[in-house]
């Protein structure tokens, strides 16, 4: 029988960026990268899960003002990530549910999450939307990427969740 490995979740310090770069890069089939310079200026958005000292989870969000009114904008999860030997032991979702409990102080209209892993956040309440309701934000987002010419045609899949 597998022993549940340990972890505690904190928010990020400057001395986690290299770390949260190293794990984001460590997924980069899965995510956007993230320049250090970004982790570096938004450090304080990011949770971390940590084990003997070492970063092996991270999560963060954005506020996208430009979907959904000035005073309800949407919330957008992203870079999150777990080293393989802590996946499918609940590192993921205390990741996720500690970025949406941050977020609920804003009062966002929803949480927005872009996605190659819509099954785990579905088991979170997130539901599939069109990629046509978050237009802007794709074209904003998906013009640094180099994976897919389109993000029509890229297979990352868009979901919601009303908080």
């Amino acid at each position: 029988m597998n022993e549940v490995p340990t972890f505690k979740l904190r928010s990020a310090r400057l001395a986690d960026a290299e770390g949260i770069f190293a794990l984001i890069k460590d997924h980069s089939d899965l995510l956007v990268p993230k320049p250090m310079g970004d982790i570096v200026a938004s450090i304080d958005r990011f949770v971390v899960a940590e084990a003997d000292g070492a970063i092996v989870g991270c999560a963060t969000y954005s506020i996208l003002p430009e979907i959904g009114a000035v005073d309800r904008a949407t919330v957008e999860v992203q870079s999150v990530a777990v080293s393989e030997p802590f996946r499918k032991h609940g590192v993921g979702r205390a990741l996720v549910e500690s970025i949406l409990k941050r977020i609920e102080l804003f009062e966002p209209a929803d949480a927005l999450v872009l996605t190659f892993a819509p099954e785990f956040f579905a088991k979170l309440g997130f539901v599939e939307i069109p990629k046509s309701k978050v237009m802007h934000k794709l074209y904003s987002g998906c013009i640094h990427c180099t994976k897919h010419a389109d993000p029509f045609t890229c297979p990352e899949i868009a979901m919601s969740k009303k908080i």
